[in-house]
Parts: C-alpha cells; sequence; structure tokens
C-alpha cells in the first residue's frame, strides 16, 4: 500500500472510530477495523452488527466455566 493510501486508510479508521465512540458503541479500535475489512468484502452490515450484540450476550467462557475445589 502506497504511504498515501495507507494515510487514507488510517484516517478513514479514525474517523469511524471518532463516531463509533459519539454513539457509545463500544467497540475498540481493532474490532472495527475488522468489522470495516469485513463489510469491504461485502458481508451484510447489518449481519455483522446482530452477531456482535450475540456476541456481547453470551457470558464470557471464564466465567462459565466451573472452578477446581481448593
Amino acid at each position: 500500500m502506497d504511504p498515501e493510501a495507507a494515510r487514507s486508510a488510517r484516517e478513514s479508521l479514525d474517523l469511524a472510530f471518532h463516531m463509533s465512540n459519539i454513539l457509545d458503541t463500544g467497540l475498540d479500535r481493532h474490532t472495527l477495523s475488522v468489522l470495516i475489512a469485513l463489510c469491504d468484502l461485502d458481508l451484510n452490515p447489518e449481519a455483522l452488527a446482530a452477531v456482535v450484540k450475540e456476541l456481547r450476550r453470551e457470558p464470557s467462557p471464564s466465567s462459565t466455566m466451573p472452578t477446581a475445589p481448593p
């Protein structure tokens, strides 16, 4: 990627991340970058949003694993 394209991509991600923060999405910069890349591959943005929402509803694996007795 040439330097101008890299700068443009970085600025676009910065803008998207700023909007994400204003909308209080809770997405970090890396996750947002991955979601944008998936949209660029023509994945359905609404389907991606539904997946993110579903993943947030599921308890984390560490909180559902039984602990060993002491």
